[in-house]
């Protein structure tokens, strides 16, 4: 799968078609770069009714935790969390997604637990600082 067609996903300028890109992308790098297979989104936020929401909190989902977990150790971390952001539009000039109030406290929590949690607005974003992370780049 090219970039181009990574592109063409995320074209929607939503945090969901870029995070379903970098998961593309992850299935691309899973085959020369194993660790790649641990990326895992965490099914935190979206609209729902308030009966599944209610259910979903009682099984453990917390507002405001992080969208994409890495389990991965590397350079003093034990692993990443990767809060996907709505990218600005470039057509309608509407601005990128902000944090919210309840992610702040999260991501403060997990950094002083050794995880390394970055903020991404686009795939291509969050792909560099995997990569990165790894030491890939």
């Amino acid at each position: 799968m090219s970039e181009m067609i990574l592109e063409s996903v995320a074209e929607s300028s939503t945090e969901h078609g870029q995070q379903v890109a970098l998961f593309c992308y992850a299935a691309i790098m899973k085959r020369s770069q194993p660790a790649w297979r641990l990326l895992y989104a965490i099914p935190n936020g979206g609209q729902r009714s308030l009966v599944t929401a209610a259910r979903l909190k009682a099984a453990g989902v917390r507002a405001g935790f992080p969208d994409i977990g890495f389990p991965v150790a590397r350079s003093g971390f034990h692993g990443m969390f990767i809060e996907m952001k709505r990218p600005a539009d470039k057509l309608t000039g509407k601005r990128a997604g902000t944090l919210g109030e309840k992610q702040k406290p999260w991501h403060d929590s997990l950094t002083e637990q050794g995880f390394l949690v970055v903020v991404c607005y686009t795939w291509r974003e969050a792909a560099n600082a995997i990569e990165n992370y790894l030491g890939s780049k």
